[in-house]
């Protein structure tokens, strides 16, 4: 496992040419942020499943809730980066990245698609929105038990 008082230890070095290179960022912050995508992709998911039951067409409040999850989404892979240049790859499963990047994957090919059919996009956007919610939370608590045993 890594040391993460040696890294931090490190902070007052020069560990690279720029600021983001000295800034160390806690596995917390991590967490955190990965509690927050699953809460803002499960808020997301509740909307869009039961607005796609009663066949109601996509809504404002449906893209400012799809948008929240992707920002909440990228933090986390940004996050996820930085951590893993900080050398905390070592304490993660491969599953788990690839489960954490999914969401956003399934989200960039659905930009893609046009949909003439407010009601018809609803529904596939809650199709997808649940299957990020199942990826991104799988990944978060594959990350979470792995990283605790």
């Amino acid at each position: 496992m890594v040391d993460l008082a040696a890294v931090i230890a490190q902070r007052g070095g020069d560990l690279g040419g720029g600021v983001i290179d000295n800034l160390i960022v806690p596995p917390s912050v991590h967490r955190l942020n990965g509690g927050l995508a699953v809460a803002a992709l499960l808020v997301t998911a509740v909307w869009l499943t039961v607005r796609a039951l009663r066949r109601q067409p996509f809504d404002r409040t449906s893209q400012v809730l799809i948008a929240l999850s992707q920002v909440f989404l990228m933090i986390q892979a940004l996050l996820g980066v930085k951590l893993l240049d900080q050398g905390m790859g070592v304490v993660q499963l491969y599953i788990h990245y690839v489960g954490g990047l999914l969401p956003l994957g399934f989200f960039l090919v659905l930009g893609w698609m046009r949909f003439d059919d407010p009601v018809r996009r609803t529904r596939v956007l809650a199709v997808v929105v649940d299957v990020s919610l199942a990826s991104a939370a799988m990944a978060y608590f594959i990350g979470q038990a792995y990283v605790n045993r």
